[in-house]
């Protein structure tokens, strides 16, 4: 485990009330300006983690640090956590609730008890980085669903947050919905946020992700994203399928087109570009 990771468990174990462990021993951290998929079997605790990290939980064993610093779990060590990490959960209806956008996208900030210029000022940055500007005073209760996931992510971002954590943020978007978060979410990692995704889908982790994180039952094992998903032995142990461009590399290599040490495709495009008919 790196001292100098952002946000970190260290030896965290987690149970709910009546019910086996979780998580037990686990090590997990995200750097600093790292895009990092977090992917699992359902019911491998990758909910529970997102949880533990963003303080909605609190580990029964371990340590939560931020910065190198521990979590305290009273209220000003709350606070400082929710102002550092910030969790957007899959279904944004559970996290909308005010009549209309920029109301909900207030809530955060004006729970901190900044003064209205600075609420205003943060809420109009985050429907700019969401590209949702203009539905600032749409009811909620009217937007498409991936109007409202995005009005759901504007509600984090306005609180700045270090680290954004994302359950399934593409889930039940069409391609061009997908694709349109992918551009909001490269937007915000290069104005220095750190994002982390929960997702079942490893074509997407291969082509978004720095680093990937797999939750198995022996633990977390986390690396290099196209490193960690071409671990057939360890995708298995995840539940998951190798991701159809690792497949493609492979492919590539047995027929001579790509060297051994050369990184191979990412997405169809990049496939069709590098490969196709000239």
């Amino acid at each position: 485990m790196s001292e100098s990771a952002l946000l970190a468990l260290r030896g965290a174990s987690y149970a709910y009330e009546d019910g086996p462990a979780v998580l037990s021993g686990l090590d997990f951290e995200a750097r600093e300006g790292r895009a990092l998929a977090l992917l699992g079997r359902n019911g491998s605790g990758k909910t529970t983690l997102m949880r533990l990290l963003s303080g909605g939980l609190r580990p029964r064993d371990g340590q939560l640090t931020v910065g190198g610093r521990p979590v305290t779990y009273d209220r000003k060590g709350l606070t400082r956590l929710r102002t550092t990490v910030q969790l957007v959960v899959q279904d944004p209806d559970d996290q909308l609730f005010a009549a209309s956008v920029s109301q909900d996208v207030s809530f955060g900030p004006l729970n901190l008890g900044l003064p209205d210029t600075e609420v205003r000022a943060r809420v109009d940055e985050a429907l700019t980085a969401l590209d949702i500007t203009a539905l600032a005073d749409r009811p909620t209760h009217l937007l498409s669903y991936g109007q409202r996931k995005r009005t759901a992510i504007a509600g984090a971002v306005a609180m700045r947050p270090r680290v954004l954590i994302l359950d399934e943020p593409t889930a039940g978007l069409d391609p061009d919905g997908q694709e349109r978060l992918l551009d909001t979410l490269g937007t915000l990692r290069e104005s220095g946020t750190t994002v982390m995704m929960a997702t079942h889908d490893v074509d997407l982790a291969l082509r978004w992700a720095d680093d990937a994180a797999l939750l198995t039952p022996a633990g977390v094992r986390a690396g290099p994203a196209p490193t960690m998903l071409a671990r057939r032995e360890l995708l298995r142990e995840a539940g998951l399928r190798l991701p159809w461009g690792i497949a493609a590399a492979h492919t590539l290599r047995a027929h001579g087109l790509l060297g051994e040490t050369a990184p191979g495709p990412r997405t169809p495009e990049q496939l069709a570009a590098d490969f196709g008919p000239s």
